[in-house]
């Protein structure tokens, strides 16, 4: 990809109630931010998730992050993007960092009866069903969101739901916590933070991804048409803790942005956009410089899902106004899904993230996905 250092103005993105999936009036002004920016927040009170239980996650993950190392390496994460990785253990943009990404993260794979299907360390595994419950409300979530998509894509409002049902079978959804240290932190104190990054460009591989972040921990930025970074608020338009309570956000707005796979799946038409973490200019030139955590949730389609085109009148009439054709057996051929040749198969679901995985850590397995 291609790098740029100017940073612009931050990014105004829309604020959508997804409180009711079944609105077409949302589901319009959804896709139009899917199309246009690839990100979108929407607003914390429309969703199932209590201010605890937002609270309560990053508790846990602040917790397991202090906890010693000795604690976490029994569970240092697997080919199958399971567990713990360290401080500079990913590279998300090798062509551009000198340095690992300043970052620890642990993944969840799935939950089965609210048990972990991987170890999980002495810190967490108390709290078990408490993450299992967290990542169920990020799939209601999550469901509400492809509802509405499909709803702006003037397709069955089920399209996506019932590729993503996890009753169905095995998906490659991720939960991760994630913690960067602040510029003061003897992990990062010897390093150029003008230069090097926390975590490094790229995109996200599946369906859509959520992120949670605290107040007072920015440093997401993402590379716009124009080329250059945008810093994208954790607060958009509201300024204060207080003043977001005032308003009914019971803790900030989940930001959702698009990945690979549905931009695939859409001919382009939805945009997976690109995205780094910085270390943000205000703890450069200040004394406010502190650690950042944030909670991810990579939603993916069940693993046996076929990528056949989406039969979207809307998603057809971009791909004659671009005039894409068929597949070559590779993402990103003739701009997605298109129209399958002769003789040719749909990618699957757990061949497009393998692919995805394959191409951006240069086959080495075990690494995990991208983080925001």
């Amino acid at each position: 990809m291609a790098e740029t250092t100017t940073v612009g103005p931050p990014i105004d993105l829309p604020i959508l109630d997804i409180s009711n999936p079944d609105d077409p009036v949302v589901g319009k002004a959804m896709l139009e931010a899917a199309t246009k920016y690839g990100f979108l927040y929407v607003n914390s009170k429309g969703t199932d998730f209590a201010a605890k239980d937002v609270q309560r996650a990053f508790e846990r993950s602040k917790t397991f992050f202090a906890s010693p190392v000795e604690e976490k390496e029994p569970c240092r994460i697997q080919s199958n993007n399971r567990g713990w990785s360290g401080m500079h253990s990913e590279t998300l943009d090798p062509e551009h960092q000198r340095t690992g990404d300043f970052k620890e993260a642990f993944n969840f794979g799935e939950f089965a009866f609210g048990k972990a299907q991987q170890p999980l360390p002495s810190s967490l595994a108390p709290h078990e069903s408490e993450i299992g419950s967290f990542a169920e409300l990020c799939t209601e979530t999550c469901n509400r969101i492809l509802k509405l998509l499909a709803l702006g894509l003037k397709i069955s409002p089920d399209f996506f739901t019932t590729r993503h049902d996890p009753t169905k079978g095995s998906t490659g959804c991720i939960l991760r916590y994630l913690y960067y240290p602040s510029i003061s932190a003897p992990a990062t104190a010897e390093y150029d933070h003008t230069v090097d990054v926390r975590a490094g460009a790229h995109s996200d591989y599946g369906s859509i991804t959520l992120l949670f972040q605290r107040p007072g921990q920015p440093g997401l930025e993402i590379l716009t048409p124009e080329g250059t970074w945008a810093p994208v608020p954790v607060e958009p338009r509201i300024q204060t803790q207080s003043q977001a309570a005032e308003a009914g956000f019971p803790f900030p707005p989940i930001l959702v942005n698009i990945g690979d796979l549905l931009s695939y799946w859409t001919d382009g038409l939805l945009k997976s956009t690109v995205h780094r973490v910085v270390f943000p200019i205000s703890e450069r030139i200040g004394d406010n410089s502190q650690d950042r955590y944030s909670i991810v949730f990579f939603c993916h389609p069940l693993d046996s899902t076929e990528l056949v085109p989406v039969p979207s009148e809307v998603v057809k009439a971009y791909r004659e106004e671009k005039g894409i054709q068929g597949v070559e057996g590779k993402v990103g051929a003739g701009g997605g899904a298109g129209v399958l040749e002769p003789g040719k198969r749909a990618l699957t679901a757990a061949e497009h993230l393998a692919m995805r995985l394959n191409a951006t850590y240069d086959f080495r397995q075990g690494e995990e996905e991208g983080s925001a």
